[in-house]
């Protein structure tokens, strides 16, 4: 219950909120994109439109005054100042995020959509759902309630609470650590270590050097299981447009 949640809320977000509307870095069926939004939204990080905006303006202004996550604008010297910065941009941030971001602006594009504002209005009953369905689930395959209590646990309350910190820690960690292949204006790093859990998202520096790159693990040892997803929904039709980096111009991006 736990992978299969974690597994389908998670490509609604790096798949759906990410590559597709923040980045349009391919194309896809309405039926197809409105199912990423709704997965995506059982991840309790708001709706696509809200949550586009905020990354639009991200890339902006990485790590400069503007960025509304970043981990080094407004950092205080010492340790302390270190720790409170890195909760900022790890969640902190969160609790300022509609006064910080400007749809209008960075998301016009969205905000003409009638379903994705339908969905910024009614957000909190898809997290409900996110809850419910295992829950359900758990009930029916055990045909007891403490199935589906199990199932509320694992598939709803860890899997969320996992899903938020390896959210976070792309904003915190990946700005903070990890390697650096490429020449770039600000403190994105890729961290190995995370690519799983963040279903590729951790190979932050390559989407800062490649930010509409619908694959973002840029060489065949960086697991990238949200590339795997675009990559088969290419293969049956499903997507379309999808924005590939030339081996050429990585190549010559790449550090001498």
């Amino acid at each position: 219950m736990f992978l299969a949640m974690y597994g389908l809320t998670g490509v609604g977000v790096t798949v759906g909120y990410h590559r597709l509307f923040t980045h349009r870095s391919f194309e896809t069926f309405a039926p197809v994109r409105y199912t990423l939004a709704l997965l995506g939204c059982m991840n309790a990080q708001g709706a696509p439109i809200i949550w586009a905006s905020q990354h639009r303006q991200h890339h902006a202004f990485p790590d400069e005054r503007g960025d509304p996550h970043s981990p080094y604008v407004g950092r205080r010297p010492g340790v302390l100042g270190a720790l409170k910065s890195l909760w900022h941009s790890h969640y902190g941030h969160v609790f300022r995020q509609i006064e910080t971001v400007d749809p209008a602006k960075y998301a016009p594009d969205l905000e003409r959509e009638p379903f994705l504002r339908f969905l910024e209005k009614q957000s909190g009953w898809i997290v409900v759902a996110g809850f419910a369905i295992p829950f359900v689930a758990g009930c029916l395959i055990t045909r007891s309630w403490i199935g589906g209590v199990t199932g509320l646990l694992w598939g709803g309350l860890v899997r969320l609470f996992i899903a938020t910190h390896a959210t976070g820690a792309v904003n915190s960690i990946c700005h903070y650590f990890g390697s650096r292949p490429f020449d770039l204006r600000d403190e994105s790093g890729n961290v190995w270590w995370l690519s799983l859990f963040t279903l590729g998202e951790s190979w932050h520096q390559n989407h800062h050097a490649f930010p509409t790159s619908a694959r973002h693990g840029l060489r065949w040892w960086e697991l990238d299981p949200s590339w795997m997803v675009i990559l088969g929904m290419e293969k049956i039709g499903l997507a379309s447009n999808v924005v590939k980096v030339d081996p050429d111009r990585l190549g010559r991006r790449l550090k001498a």
